[in-house]
């Protein structure tokens, strides 16, 4: 197809209109509901290129449905210019034809994906220094996604040309995108700390959307790569043959190559959800200075935390003797949804997404790790909710010797902090200084193992 070519079906086709359905509201939605959950933490749109690639493709969820049925609109444009019999008698082969008009609509929604990828990229370059190409696979499935729904649509919209189709053909898509995210793609499941959950299967990954993004360091397995590049392959083949197919018996063999796919997909497709989204080893390699370790997504980060770990780990070490941890670590753990997480006595383990890390910096930041050490958050993976914020100032205020002091990002006001913390700090500075280190240390491992009353393992039992 030659680019005067292009030119004119740009002028007689939805292609422009479809990009601009991709685009326009694609961008607004990601910019206008600027403090959801794709702009904060770790794993914003803009933070990672990863999660650029995972949050972009999410929004298929609404675009692809879209695509398929402006591709249907595509489709009875021949119908509607009554010229259908006039185009087939002419000598010029089907395939022309259809290739021309899949081309130029294929063209303008991969533009309009790149595009909306690129707004993000642009943003992703200034906020880290971890580059890599392991997102691009999930782009391209993303944009083909796009490119083979509207042939598809085209196609259906040729075989069945009714003012009904386009419309019909997108509720169609949005319903099976919905069936596939919320139920027939879910299966049940109890995580090994008793609770209830679902999991994507295999057919979900049929569906153009993805998961919810929680951390930077998940990816896509190459086997969904691949499962889903035959499905969409097959899709976009029996949308070309049915734009060609002059006859139903035609019609009906067209439909051979979307089937076939989605059975080789789904023979290709891994069945373990633990095989779909796999955490990015080469993200998750730690970079470290001394006994401080944070992995390559968050490299940049180092030279200011460095400091602060290494004066936490020099204070932890002369409260608690050889019971201190001896390194501070990034978190690069991916645990499943609703499981307790996993502490270390060795290791002070934190999260850049813990509100008390990303609150402090300098001399705040040393406590914030002191706490993380000593009362790290025991609330299940993916749950919202507050920390023991009265046990974490009084473990912090016992470490340094400075005494009560709030700290930031605990979701507790630094009133409540002190006035639920007062009491129990006034009764552990009343006992000897043995007591003391032995109520500290049943704090600390109540806390590490996510079983206990922390604050209660303080008091020695006693109300408070």
């Amino acid at each position: 197809m030659n680019s005067r070519v292009l030119r004119i079906e740009l002028r007689r086709s939805v292609a422009p209109w479809a990009g601009a359905v991709v685009l326009v509201p694609a961008l607004a939605f990601l910019y206008l509901l600027d403090t959801a959950a794709w702009w904060n933490g770790t794993a914003a749109w803009t933070a990672q290129w990863t999660p650029l690639a995972m949050w972009t493709r999410s929004l298929l969820f609404y675009l692809w449905p879209l695509a398929v049925g402006l591709g249907a609109l595509q489709g009875l444009r021949d119908h509607r210019s009554k010229m259908y019999d006039l185009l087939t008698s002419t000598p010029r082969p089907a395939w022309h034809r259809a290739a021309a008009l899949t081309g130029t609509t294929a063209c303008t929604l991969a533009g309009a994906f790149a595009l909306l990828v690129l707004a993000g990229g642009v943003q992703v370059l200034g906020n880290t220094e971890y580059t890599h190409l392991g997102w691009l696979p999930i782009s391209l499935v993303g944009a083909l996604f796009l490119v083979a729904g509207s042939v598809l649509g085209m196609g259906a919209g040729r075989a069945l040309p009714s003012p009904l189709t386009p419309p019909a053909l997108t509720m169609c898509a949005f319903v099976f995108t919905a069936l596939m995210h919320m139920s027939l793609g879910r299966t049940e499941t109890t995580t090994a700390d008793g609770f209830t959950d679902t999991e994507p299967n295999r057919v979900s990954l049929l569906s153009p959307t993805l998961e919810e993004v929680r951390d930077a360091l998940v990816t896509l397995s190459a086997s969904v790569h691949l499962g889903q590049t035959v499905w969409l392959l097959g899709m976009a083949a029996t949308g070309f043959a049915l734009l060609v197919a002059a006859t139903w018996r035609a019609r009906l063999i067209a439909l051979t190559p979307v089937l076939a796919g989605a059975v080789t997909a789904l023979l290709v497709l891994p069945s373990d959800p633990g095989r779909m989204y796999v955490v990015d080893e080469a993200a998750a390699e730690l970079v470290c200075e001394g006994p401080v370790c944070v992995t390559k997504t968050q490299q940049a980060r180092l030279a200011g935390l460095a400091g602060p770990g290494k004066k936490a780990l020099r204070l932890l070490h002369a409260a608690l003797g050889d019971r201190a941890p001896v390194s501070v670590r990034e978190n690069a753990a991916v645990l499943p949804e609703g499981s307790m997480p996993r502490w270390s006595r060795e290791t002070v383990l934190f999260d850049f997404d813990d509100g008390i890390i990303t609150a402090a910096k300098g001399e705040e930041l040393t406590r914030a790790l002191i706490a993380q050490s000593m009362v790290p958050a025991c609330i299940p993976v993916g749950w919202s909710g507050t920390t023991d914020a009265a046990s974490q100032i009084i473990a912090v205020g016992w470490v340094t010797g400075d005494g009560l002091e709030p700290l930031g990002g605990t979701g507790r006001r630094p009133a409540e902090q002190l006035a639920e913390a007062r009491p129990v700090w006034q009764k552990l500075k009343a006992l000897p200084q043995d007591e003391q280190l032995a109520r500290i240390n049943a704090m600390r491992a109540a806390a590490l193992s996510c079983e206990s009353d922390v604050l209660g393992a303080l008091t020695g039992g006693e109300s408070r």
